[in-house]
C-alpha cells in the first residue's frame, strides 16, 4: 500500500475514534475499539484488545516504515512517529489489537519526554514497539523485547545520524551527520546544533530530527524482521548490571567530576 494512502486511512480512522469519544468519553472509545458498538466484527478483531500479550507481528518493509515515520514526525514528533510507522501497518495487516492502540497518546515523548531532553523519543518509541511485539524473555535473551530495545539505544548512540534520507525531503539543504554517543535527546540534538550552527527552531534541525526518527524506525523493523525469521541474535545489554546503577557509559559528557558513586551490592 502507498504511504500516502496508508496515512490517509489512518487519519480517517482517528476521526472515527474521535467521534466515538464524543459519545461517551473514554468509555465510548473503549466500546468502539472492542467492537462493543458493532464497528469491528469478531473475526476482524481476532480476540480484540484483550488478546494475549505479546502481540503478533508480520514482516514489514523498512523503507516504507521509514517514510511513514518521517512524515509522521511533522504531525506527532519522534516517539509517536516511530510507534505509528510500525503499528499503522500492522493495523492493516494484522488488525486487532493494533487497531485499538492509542498511538497519538505518545506524542508526549517529543523533545526527550515533554521537552525535558531525556531519552530521545525515537528510542522510547522503539522500546514500546519491541516490548509490545516480543515481550519478556521466554526463550532466552534473543526473545527479550527489552534487550532489543537496549540494542536500539546503543545503535542510536553509535550511529552517524541521520542515517536515512527520505525520498522527498521537506528540507533540501544538506543535513550534517553527527554521533551522539548517547541515547539522550539533549545530547544528541545539542551536538548536532553545535556542528551545524543551526538553532533549535530551524527548519534544518526539525528535518534532522524527522530523519533520525525515520532512521530509528527503519532499523527497528530490520531487527524485528530478523527476529521473525529466527535469525536475530541480540547485542543488547542492560547497563545497570555493569555499573550497579541504571546508567549509560558516557556519564562524563554531562557530569564531569560530579558523577555519583553508587554503593556496591552486597555479595
Amino acid at each position: 500500500m502507498e504511504v500516502g494512502k496508508l496515512l490517509e486511512e489512518q487519519l480517517s480512522r482517528r476521526g472515527l475514534l474521535k467521534g466515538a469519544g464524543s459519545l461517551a468519553g473514554a468509555a465510548g472509545i473503549a466500546a468502539l475499539a472492542t467492537g462493543g458498538l458493532g464497528i469491528f466484527s469478531s473475526a476482524e478483531a481476532k480476540g480484540g484488545p484483550t488478546e494475549k500479550w505479546p502481540w503478533p507481528y508480520v514482516k514489514l518493509d523498512p523503507a516504507t516504515t521509514a517514510e511513514i515515520a518521517y512524515e509522521e514526525w511533522y504531525r506527532v514528533f519522534c516517539g509517536a512517529a516511530v510507534i505509528n510507522s510500525i503499528f499503522s501497518q500492522l493495523q492493516e495487516k494484522v488488525g486487532e489489537p493494533y487497531r485499538s492502540f492509542p498511538v497519538d497518546a505518545f506524542k508526549f515523548l517529543e523533545g526527550g519526554m515533554s521537552a525535558w531532553g531525556t531519552v530521545c523519543g525515537s528510542n522510547a518509541g522503539a522500546n514500546v514497539v519491541t516490548n509490545v511485539i516480543i515481550g519478556p524473555s521466554l526463550k532466552g535473551a534473543s526473545e527479550d523485547g527489552m534487550l532489543m530495545g537496549s540494542e536500539m539505544m546503543q545503535w542510536y548512540s553509535d550511529a552517524q545520524m541521520p542515517v536515512y534520507t527520505p525520498k522527498k525531503p521537506r528540507v533540501t539543504a544538506e543535513i550534517p551527520k553527527t554521533t551522539a554517543n548517547s541515547p539522550l535527546c539533549h545530547v544528541s540534538v545539542g551536538k548536532w546544533m553545535k556542528a551545524s550552527g543551526k538553532p533549535l527552531g530551524s527548519a534544518e534541525r526539525k528535518d534532522r530530527c524527522a530523519r533520525v526518527t525515520a532512521s530509528v524506525a527503519y532499523h527497528t523493523v530490520e531487527l524485528l524482521n530478523d527476529w521473525k525469521d529466527g535469525q536475530y541474535k541480540t547485542r543488547g545489554a542492560l547497563p545497570a548490571k555493569s555499573f550497579n546503577i541504571p546508567a549509560q557509559s558516557n556519564c562524563m559528557d554531562c557530569h564531569g567530576s560530579n558523577i555519583p558513586t553508587p554503593p556496591l551490592a552486597k555479595k
